[in-house]
């Protein structure tokens, strides 16, 4: 392989370049740098096709795309922690303005005015919407905040072990134990059925509420019990349920997170999304992330700058609360525009849409012979069936007839399947779906 002739148009590296990093590291040839590579992999020859231009490029690209069902084709009725909502259009104009979509850290506080009073606003509306004293400027999503919230936990009370309800997410409690691991942090599962008193070096409950399967959990009796042990209360929400329901903050949470996505933010396949996260301020110098504080200049005019920093790219390292390392400022200006273009009586609309007609679905449901809601108490906008048969099979029939069904929690419920219902889902969408289970019964 000689070097001078593996240049890439795409590469700034010129052979001139590439000669003195050889030189650098001491070795001679490109093929000496890759040496500890087997011969028969290092040049093996890759079957890629023709080069096409842009054109054909993109018509191919256009092709690939027209073979995926996404969750705007038809009705849907999966959620499960990523959901279907309207968004008002004024969100994506304001969020793909230039001086926002390519937007960095505004390290430099003189220049990025505008990027830090959106995201200082982002803070209110969240600390408004969970009922906290403080609120950070966004996380990567809410099963990191999740497990963030932990660690905090843990570092508050110089506790080691961390509980949590058998009713919280499965895919949160992966992300928690993940964290949880390398710090050597226990983690535990409390069952709010029969719930004991906690162990005495417990850090925090970890409550999900409304929680997996789309039920209220007992809250007071949930702080009842962590406070009880002098563990801290955590709570991860539904923003879109906080228009209807009572916040985290009403409640006693000292720590409150939610996952944003469903404020503004389409479902992408999975991302990007962000995590809200907010405390009581007591707690304010363990929380993670950035904080954008407010203040004036010397000429008493108004202005924002980062307040308070805790990852280690800013302070020491044994000091530091986090690295996560982004603020997520986009996925937090889209969240504050649809929020603010909502209003209170906007959100509790909503809210109250996927609660009606939720429930609406799951009277129907029910009706039809072989299926049942094993699960009794009050749902928000996600419910749980027990079918006659695998839900994998129910999910297969709807999706030849353009319907997206829910999610299959077999191995939590038996024969159970995760119905969402959202405002964006007409009755008529509800009726058919019905139709085809009663066809399928």
């Amino acid at each position: 392989m000689d070097s001078s002739r593996t240049f890439s148009p795409y590469s700034p590296n010129t052979p001139e370049d590439r000669r003195a990093m050889l030189e650098a590291v001491g070795v001679g040839s490109v093929e000496e740098l890759l040496g500890d590579i087997p011969s028969r992999v290092r040049g093996a020859p890759l079957a890629l096709p023709e080069p096409l231009s842009e054109q054909e490029l993109v018509q191919e690209l256009e092709v690939l795309a027209s073979a995926n069902r996404h969750a705007l084709e038809g009705p849907c009725f999966l959620g499960a922690g990523a959901y279907r909502h309207f968004i008002p259009a004024v969100v994506r104009a304001v969020a793909s303005r230039g001086e926002f979509l390519t937007a960095y850290t505004p390290y430099q506080p003189e220049v990025s005015q505008g990027t830090l009073q959106a995201a200082y606003e982002f803070q209110t509306l969240v600390c408004q919407l969970l009922a906290m004293d403080v609120a950070n400027a966004g996380m990567y999503d809410g099963a990191s905040s999740l497990a963030e919230a932990a660690l905090m936990a843990c570092r508050v009370t110089g506790r080691s072990r961390v509980a949590h309800l058998n009713t919280l997410s499965p895919f949160h409690r992966e992300v928690v134990a993940t964290y949880a691991g390398p710090q050597e942090i226990d983690v535990q599962e409390v069952d709010p059925a029969g719930a004991l008193p906690l162990r005495p070096d417990t850090a925090c409950l970890l409550v999900q509420h409304p929680n997996f399967f789309g039920y209220l959990e007992d809250l007071p009796a949930m702080e009842r019990l962590a406070h009880a042990s002098g563990a801290l209360l955590v709570v991860a929400t539904d923003p879109m349920a906080m228009g209807l329901f009572r916040p985290p903050g009403e409640y006693g949470a000292d720590i409150a997170i939610a996952e944003g996505q469903s404020l503004g933010i389409p479902l992408s396949f999975g991302g990007p999304y962000i995590g809200l996260f907010a405390c009581r301020a007591p707690y304010l110098r363990q929380m993670p992330g950035r904080i954008v504080g407010r203040t004036v200049d010397a000429r008493g005019e108004t202005g924002y700058v980062l307040t308070l920093q805790t990852r280690e790219q800013h302070i020491r390292r044994e000091r530091a609360t986090s690295n996560i390392c982004t603020s997520q400022a986009l996925m937090g200006l889209m969240v504050a525009v649809y929020l603010a273009t909502l209003g209170k009586a906007g959100l509790r609309e909503a809210a109250e849409l996927c609660y009606h007609k939720a429930h609406y679905a799951a009277s129907l449901v029910q009706r039809v012979p072989g299926y049942s809601l094993p699960l009794q108490g009050t749902f928000f906008r996600e419910f749980v069936v027990q079918c006659p048969r695998p839900p994998a099979e129910i999910n297969q029939a709807l999706l030849e007839r353009g319907i997206l069904g829910g999610l299959d929690i077999s191995h939590l419920v038996p024969q159970g399947w995760l119905l969402c219902v959202t405002e964006l889902n007409s009755r008529r969408e509800i009726e058919d779906l019905v139709r085809v289970l009663r066809e399928l019964a």
